[in-house]
């Protein structure tokens, strides 16, 4: 017997077991769905703080009053990779040969850290086997109207959904971060354009521009400081760049990047650089928002033909039908 047959067969004895048994299915999906709960409230309550702080893109602090950039320990998040460590142990979560990509992928997206593959996988394996399962428990519940087929498709669904979701949101995540990032860009070098025009040094104007813009631009300061910390920890100026550039991955940023590191080989003034590159960029955004603004005529045509269009001709057309029903129906009938 092939392996899709037993999974078949092992999703009909289920789904049969749970119509039979209505009673200590009831239990069994009350005992899930308690459990889901608990576990859900536990790491809502227990890692609040490192959620708002990862959605809002800051995984880097400043201090209040020296406004120096300091990391952030989510010490809450001990009782996750405890649980992801021990499914580890007999389930292998991370693929070795994608462990570099993934890592990337959810840098870019924001999380960083030395156990952000393992728990992505380990959410990726806890949404397929969870998914599923919480649906059959409750099939009994819906059962006369959904035949086995049906379930054991939906639970197939649920499963695939489960695998694939998490990736579409990381995707999603990190397109969100980089346009957030790219409409803070140009207001960003014009404060490090002030900032080394009036005398500081290139390394001081990453610090404090990453201080003065940790509230409108979260994301980008983030970056900032990480750099500022970075350099403070004894990495050169071309390797701590290379980083911030590998940790954002837009275009912008890279070409910032080299154009900052061939400016510090080649001894040319940082500042020259800043102000042409800075002139660059807010042309660049405004030519994004034209571009918007241009497009949207095109958006409009079909809310426009789909809503707005068949309610004008039927304001426009409906008088004239109604006087031809009133003349041409007593004509007919030789009234």
């Amino acid at each position: 017997m092939d392996i899709f047959g037993l999974a078949s067969d092992l999703f009909a004895s289920a789904a049969h077991w749970l119509v039979t048994n209505p009673g200590d299915a009831f239990v069994a999906v009350m005992f899930l769905a308690v459990f889901l709960a608990v576990l859900g409230i536990a790491v809502m309550t227990g890692a609040r703080g490192a959620v708002t702080r990862r959605l809002a893109g800051d995984t880097v602090s400043l201090g209040r009053r020296s406004n120096t950039p300091s990391l952030r320990y989510d010490s809450a998040e001990g009782f996750w990779n405890g649980l992801v460590s021990a499914i580890e142990k007999r389930v292998p979560l991370v693929d070795e040969t994608k462990r570099s990509v993934v890592e990337k992928q959810l840098m870019q997206a924001g999380f960083m850290g030395r156990n952000v593959a393992r728990t992505y996988y380990g959410i990726r394996l806890f949404l397929t086997v969870c998914l599923p399962l919480g649906f059959l428990m409750a099939a009994p519940f819906f059962s006369r109207t959904m035949t086995t087929q049906n379930i054991m498709l939906t639970a197939l669904a649920l499963s695939l959904a489960g695998l694939y979701l998490p990736s579409l949101w990381i995707s999603r995540r990190t397109a969100n971060r980089q346009r957030a990032i790219a409409e803070g860009f140009p207001d960003a070098l014009d404060m490090l354009v002030v900032c080394v025009e009036a005398g500081l040094g290139l390394d001081a104007a990453f610090n404090r521009v990453g201080a003065e813009m940790i509230r409108a631009h979260p994301a980008l300061a983030t970056q900032f400081a990480l750099v500022s910390l970075e350099l403070r920890a004894g990495k050169s100026r071309a390797d701590a760049l290379r980083n911030m550039a590998a940790r954002i991955g837009l275009d912008e940023i890279i070409s910032f990047v080299t154009l900052l590191i061939q400016s510090d080989s080649l001894g040319t003034s940082i500042a020259q650089t800043l102000r042409v590159h800075a002139d660059e960029m807010r042309t660049k955004r405004t030519m994004r928002a034209e571009e918007k603004a241009h497009k949207l005529p095109v958006k409009l045509t079909l809310p426009l033909v789909l809503s707005i269009l068949p309610c004008m001709i039927t304001v426009i057309l409906l008088p004239g039908i109604i006087r031809m029903i009133r003349v041409m129906i007593p004509a007919l009938t030789g009234g």
